[in-house]
C-alpha cells in the first residue's frame, strides 16, 4: 500500500473548518493509500499519536500560540523525516499554502518526496502573499510552488494563483464539498423544531443565520448593521465562536440589538446543520473565501443564502440580476452594504414562490457538484494517481 504524509496546521477534534474537513472525507474514501498526519498540539489533553478515521494522527509543538506557529515549521520537517527513516512513505500532501514551509525545509533536509499542494486558503492573494511578515520568506513559498508534482484547487479564483507564482505544471481544479449531513440529515423535524424555539420566541420571527468563525474575513459585523434595517420580527442568529466575538458583543450593545441577536458559542461539528434547518435565510457577507463551505451546506439545507461573489463563492453562488445566463441559485451582495443585504431579505420574505425555485436549484447543483463521494474519486484519480506516479 502506498503512504502519504499530510502536512495540515490544525486538525480534529477540536480545530476544524474546511480544510479539516476535507482531508478527513477525501481520506475516509479512500482505501488504497495509507495516510498519516502531522499537526500543531494545540490542546495537551488530547494524545500525541491517535488514529482518526482512516488518518494515522501526529501532534507535535508547544501550543496555540504564534510563536508555536513559526516553530511548528522546523519541528515538523524534523518529524517528518523521522518518520520516513522508520517507514519511507511516497508521497507528501500540503493543505494550504503555508504548510509548503515544512515541505520544503524537509527537501532541504534530504528527503525529497513528490507533493500535492491543496490550495484551500481563504484568505486573498495580497494577504497571503504580501504581508510585511512574509515577503522575508516569500522565496521559501515560491520554491514551493515550483517544485510541486500536482496542485489542487478548491475554487476557478485559487486556481489563478499557481501561474502568478511561476508555476507550470497541472493544476487540477477539485471542488470541496457541502457537510454530508446538510445533503443527508440526520436530525429529526422534533429536533430541529425544539433547537428553533431556542432562539425564535414568536410564531412569526425570521431567523438570519451564518455558522463561520466569527473573524472580520466573514462580515458578520455587517449582517449586524444591515439587522437595524430590518423589522423587529427579524433575528439573527451568529453560530461559532473567534477573536471578533467581543466586538460583535459590543456593535450589538451599541445598536440596541440584544434581544435580537444570539451567540451561540461553538458549537460540535455534528450539529452544525440542525441549526441551519432551524433557521429562515443564510446570510454571510464574506469579505474573503476560498470557496465557501459554509454557503454550499446551507444551499443543502434548502436554505436562500445571501452572500458576496468574493473568491470561490462566485463557482456556486448565481444571482438572478447578476448572473442572468447562470439558473439563480442565491443573493449577492457587494462587500460591507447592510443596505444590500436588508434588500436581499426583504426581497426574499416578498417572494416566497421564487424562493422555492431558487433552493431547488441550489439544492440540485450541490447534490451534482459538491458530493464527497465524487471529489474523494477524482482526487484518486487526478491528484494522488500523479503523486504517485500511477499514470
Amino acid at each position: 500500500m502506498k503512504r502519504v504524509l499530510i502536512f495540515s496546521l490544525a486538525y480534529y477534534p477540536t480545530h476544524v473548518s474546511g480544510a479539516e474537513t476535507a482531508i478527513r472525507d477525501i481520506t475516509d474514501r479512500i482505501d488504497d493509500i495509507d495516510f498519516e498526519l502531522i499537526t500543531l498540539w494545540f490542546d495537551r489533553t488530547q494524545p500525541q499519536q491517535e488514529r482518526i478515521g482512516k488518518v494515522r494522527v501526529h501532534r507535535i509543538g508547544i501550543g496555540p500560540t504564534y510563536v508555536a506557529k513559526v516553530l511548528f515549521i522546523p519541528m515538523a520537517a524534523l518529524y517528518a523525516k523521522r518518520l520516513h527513516h522508520e517507514t519511507p512513505f511516497d508521497g507528501l500532501w500540503a493543505m494550504m499554502t503555508y504548510m509548503l514551509f515544512p515541505v520544503v525545509l524537509l527537501r532541504w533536509l534530504g528527503v525529497k518526496l513528490p507533493y500535492v499542494l491543496s490550495l484551500q486558503d481563504g484568505d486573498t492573494y495580497e494577504t497571503v502573499f504580501e504581508r510585511l511578515r512574509i515577503k522575508p520568506v516569500l522565496f521559501i513559498l515560491t520554491q514551493g510552488f515550483h517544485n510541486a508534482t500536482v496542485i489542487q484547487a478548491i475554487s476557478k479564483y485559487l486556481a489563478t494563483w499557481p501561474e502568478k507564482l511561476g508555476y507550470t505544471g497541472p493544476v487540477e481544479l477539485i471542488y470541496d464539498g457541502a457537510n454530508p449531513k446538510s445533503i443527508h440529515p440526520d436530525c429529526t423535524d422534533e429536533e430541529v423544531r425544539k433547537l428553533r424555539a431556542t432562539f425564535a420566541k414568536n410564531k412569526d420571527d425570521v431567523i438570519l443565520m451564518n455558522t463561520a468563525r466569527l473573524v472580520p474575513q466573514k462580515g458578520a459585523d455587517v449582517t449586524i448593521r444591515a439587522l437595524t434595517l430590518l423589522p423587529e420580527h427579524v433575528k439573527l442568529v451568529l453560530v461559532g465562536d473567534g477573536t471578533e466575538r467581543e466586538s460583535l458583543e459590543s456593535l450589538v450593545d451599541e445598536l440596541g440589538l440584544t434581544k435580537r441577536v444570539t451567540f451561540t458559542g461553538q458549537v460540535d461539528r455534528s450539529v452544525v446543520s440542525t441549526y441551519r434547518m432551524a433557521a429562515d435565510i443564510f446570510v454571510g457577507p464574506s469579505r474573503s473565501e476560498g470557496l465557501g463551505h459554509a454557503f454550499l451546506s446551507a444551499m443543502a439545507c434548502r436554505l436562500p443564502v445571501v452572500t458576496t461573489q468574493v473568491g470561490g463563492i462566485a463557482d456556486f453562488l448565481f444571482d438572478a440580476k447578476r448572473n442572468p445566463d447562470q439558473p439563480t441559485t442565491g443573493w449577492a451582495v457587494d462587500p460591507d452594504t447592510p443596505e444590500q443585504i436588508a434588500a436581499a431579505v426583504q426581497d426574499i420574505l416578498a417572494h416566497p414562490e421564487a424562493v422555492q425555485e431558487v433552493i431547488a436549484t441550489a439544492r440540485t447543483l450541490v447534490e451534482e457538484k459538491y458530493d464527497w463521494d465524487t471529489i474523494a474519486k477524482d482526487m484518486r484519480t487526478r491528484v494522488f494517481a500523479q503523486l504517485l506516479d500511477e499514470r
